[in-house]
């Protein structure tokens, strides 16, 4: 039994030690958000005329034949279907089904002590040194080690990151100024 318990025990402290158990944390905090400026293909299973291409509106939500604007902003890729399917079952289709397909995420800024600061299209896997990359590179006044991301919903100041960190649509990286 002692020996057994002292298995397991080296196991989960093999885990920990390797980052396997904050890993898969991290990434669950991560799940993709729908916000303003996202661009959706739509498909209704056998209703052509209900399916297309739309974008999030400014106020965060998908205007859509018969049942009107459908609130995405905020909302993961399956909740945003189930809202659909709800609002279509709500006396215009007896079994909806719906799939969503994101086609264009919302854009990504780099500001500060970058040397092409702006908006950029943002691409899966994205982390922050790529990011300042897209941007032109640090600028000679730059502080490689205190740059900030400013996620919707997250601290208002930002979160203090390094390069390695992943890069998620809407955010907003900023690369501050070294003090000498």
């Amino acid at each position: 039994m002692y020996r057994s318990l002292l298995s397991i025990f080296s196991v989960i402290c093999l885990l920990v030690t390797t980052g396997v158990v904050n890993q898969s944390a991290a990434q669950s905090d991560q799940v993709y958000r729908l916000g303003a400026g996202d661009r959706l293909r739509i498909t209704v299973y056998q209703e052509e005329d209900l399916s297309g291409e739309f974008e999030v509106s400014g106020t965060g939500d998908v205007s859509m034949p018969l049942i009107g604007g459908v609130d995405a902003e905020g909302k993961t890729i399956q909740q945003f279907q189930d809202a659909i399917e709800t609002a279509f079952k709500d006396g215009y289709l007896r079994n909806p089904r719906v799939s969503v397909e994101v086609l264009n995420y919302r854009p990504f800024y780099v500001i500060g002590e970058v040397n092409e600061p702006g908006s950029y299209p943002y691409r899966s896997g994205l982390d922050v040194l790529t990011a300042v990359a897209m941007g032109g590179g640090f600028t000679f006044r730059a502080d490689e080690d205190d740059i900030t991301i400013k996620r919707a919903g997250g601290p208002e100041d930002g979160i203090k990151v390094n390069g390695a960190s992943r890069v998620l649509p809407g955010d907003v990286i900023r690369v501050d100024e070294r003090l000498f």
